[in-house]
C-alpha cells in the first residue's frame, strides 16, 4: 500500500514536471520572440502616397504616414493583420492628402500613443479631419522638427533630422524627416522633403549616411539631389509611388542618380508591399 503511494506521488510529480517543462518552453518562445532584436519596416502599397508601419525591437510599434483617404482599409487592414491593436508613435510627416488622408481612420481604430506632425497646418478638410479625431479621443500633437530624439538606448536610436526651418515656399519642404539606427544600420525615411530641405540637413550636420534610404517625394526631381544621395550612400532605395501615376514619379533624372551611387532600388508599383528587416547587423528585404 505504502509502495503504491509512493508510486502514486511519483507519477504526479513527473506530471508536474512536465507541464512545467512545456510552459517553460512556451514562454521561452514568447519571450524570444518578443526579444529577438529585428527592426522591421513595412512599406505599404497605398497607390500614389505614403504609408509605413514600423515594429521597433521592444514590440513598440510607429506608422509613418497612412496614403490617401482610398487607402484606409488598406492601411488598417495590413495593421491588424499583423495582431496590433495600439500604435505607439503616430508621425504625420506633412499634411498632404496622398500621406494623411486616411490618418482619421487610423487614429479611430487604433489606440494610440504619441503623435507628431510639422509645426504647418492647411486649410483643408483632409487636414481638420485627423485634429478633429485627436481631439476627440484627448490626445495631443508634439511639433516634429530636426534635432529631437524620440528614443535613444544604446545601439537603438529614433530621430528627427527635419524640418530644420519655420518658413518654407514649399509645404513638402515641412516634412518631418525620421531615422532609425539600429546597431551598424540605419534607415532615413524623408516624406516629401525636397531640395531646400535636403540642404538644410546637409548644412547642419547630420549624420545622414543610412544604409535605406525611403526617397524623398516619390521619386520626384524636386528632391534627391546628388549632393543629398552621396551624403546618405544607400544600399537599398524604396520608393513609394502609384502605378502608371499622373505625376511621372519616380522620375527617369532620380533613378539614374540612384544608379550612380550603386542603390538597389525597390518600388512599391512594382513589388507592392516592401517589408525590410533588420538585426542590428544585417538587412532582408522582402
Amino acid at each position: 500500500m505504502k509502495k503504491r503511494r509512493i508510486i502514486t506521488i511519483l507519477a504526479f510529480l513527473l506530471i508536474a514536471l512536465g507541464l512545467l517543462a512545456v510552459t517553460s518552453c512556451n514562454n521561452f518562445g514568447t519571450s524570444a520572440n518578443r526579444q529577438r532584436g529585428l527592426t522591421e519596416l513595412h512599406f505599404i502599397d497605398v497607390g500614389q502616397g505614403d504609408s509605413i508601419f514600423i515594429r521597433l525591437p521592444n514590440g513598440r510599434t510607429m506608422l509613418v504616414d497612412a496614403g490617401t483617404k482610398n487607402a484606409e482599409q488598406t492601411v488598417t487592414r495590413y495593421i491588424k493583420s499583423k495582431k496590433v491593436s495600439r500604435i505607439d508613435i503616430l508621425i504625420a510627416t506633412h499634411p498632404h492628402e496622398d500621406h494623411i488622408g486616411a490618418m482619421t481612420g487610423v487614429i479611430n481604430e487604433f489606440e494610440i500613443g504619441s503623435i507628431y506632425m510639422p509645426k504647418v497646418s492647411a486649410n483643408t478638410k483632409t487636414f481638420e479631419s485627423p485634429l478633429g479625431a485627436i481631439k476627440s479621443k484627448g490626445l495631443s500633437v508634439n511639433s516634429a522638427k530636426g534635432g529631437m530624439v524620440l528614443s535613444d538606448s544604446g545601439d537603438f536610436k529614433t530621430e528627427f533630422l527635419a524640418p530644420n526651418g519655420n518658413s518654407y515656399n514649399e509645404l513638402n519642404d515641412y516634412s518631418a524627416v525620421l531615422k532609425i539606427t539600429h546597431g551598424s544600420t540605419s534607415f532615413l525615411l524623408t516624406g516629401d522633403a525636397e531640395k531646400t530641405s535636403e540642404d538644410e540637413m546637409i548644412r547642419g550636420g547630420y549624420n545622414l549616411s543610412a544604409d535605406v534610404l525611403k526617397v524623398g517625394h516619390h521619386g520626384s526631381h524636386t528632391s534627391s539631389s546628388p549632393e543629398f544621395l552621396s551624403a546618405v550612400s544607400p544600399q537599398i532605395a524604396v520608393i513609394s509611388c502609384g502605378r502608371d501615376n499622373s505625376y511621372g514619379h519616380p522620375a527617369e533624372n532620380t533613378l539614374l542618380a540612384l544608379a550612380d551611387i550603386k542603390a538597389e532600388v525597390y518600388r512599391t508599383d512594382e513589388k507592392g508591399t516592401i517589408v525590410i528587416t533588420s538585426d542590428g547587423k544585417n538587412i532582408k528585404v522582402r
